[in-house]
């Protein structure tokens, strides 16, 4: 179980992006952190993977404080972080990738036909990419679906995806919501996903809304998603407008607008 007691982070002239935080998740869930544009949400991904520090408050493991350790440490605990913008690796196959993850989940050498799996998983043709190098001629959805393939061969207790349907195609994201429903079943661990895709807060046990570095609401999906599509106002977001721009579809709505805090 993880626990976020009284997080803040500050920045420059002492402004919050997040603002006194208390969170549990639960092991075997799987939840979506929702919310406005510079409602803090990436930022708590990062504070919770280890990317970034918070200025106060403590994150508990199993009641371990892990406050103080940084990603690779957090890693070894059972905390998988895909980014946002995924990183590059110039000399290291998709192949390398896939099997140094699995060798975190599992002592027995990942076989070819799992490996093929989790690339046909994320809509990626294995023939194509399977010893493809992680460089610059890989555009950035393909650098994405990469990423969260590798984050599928890992199997951590504790899996944050920060807006995994971004840079992803229609055909593409239709499969990762299958392949999340497909988690949300199997898992022993809990997935967090940062996400506005309607498709993606359907499929989660809880929901989380993140407004102005404030959490203002988390419970269940059938107490909170009505209340935040329900409207031309979300009803947890400080009085900003729910966007039903097309976000991956055209039938797609998306709960509150895009942030990159």
């Amino acid at each position: 179980m993880l626990e976020l007691q009284d997080i803040s982070v500050s920045v420059e002239n002492n402004r919050e992006i997040l603002d006194h935080i208390n969170l549990v998740v639960p092991d075997s869930r799987f939840i979506v952190i929702t919310g406005p544009n510079g409602g803090g949400k990436s930022t708590l991904a990062r504070v919770i993977s280890g990317v970034q520090t918070p200025s106060s408050g403590r994150i508990l493991l199993d009641g371990e404080d892990i406050t103080g350790l940084g990603i690779d440490e957090r890693a070894r605990r059972g905390i998988s972080f895909a980014f946002q913008q995924p990183v590059r690796f110039k000399g290291i196959t998709v192949r390398d990738l896939l099997v140094l993850a699995a060798k975190g989940a599992s002592d027995q050498p990942l076989q070819e036909k799992d490996l093929r799996s989790y690339l046909r998983d994320v809509g990626l043709c294995p023939k194509d990419y399977i010893d493809r190098e992680v460089n610059g001629s890989l555009s950035g959805g393909e650098i994405k679906r990469i990423e969260i393939a590798v984050v599928l061969a890992r199997r951590a207790r504790l899996t944050i995806f920060d807006e995994p349907e971004a840079g992803i195609d229609l055909w593409s994201f239709t499969n990762l919501i299958d392949v999340f429903r497909r988690l949300r079943s199997e898992i022993s661990g809990s997935v967090v996903i940062i996400s506005h895709q309607e498709r993606i807060l359907d499929i989660a046990d809880e929901i989380v809304v993140l407004s102005a570095g404030r959490l203002t609401a988390h419970g269940p999906k059938a107490d909170i998603l009505p209340r935040l599509l329900g409207g031309d106002h979300c009803q947890f977001c400080h009085g900003q407008p729910v966007s039903h721009k097309k976000a991956v579809d055209s039938s797609e709505r998306v709960a509150c607008p895009r942030e990159s805090v």
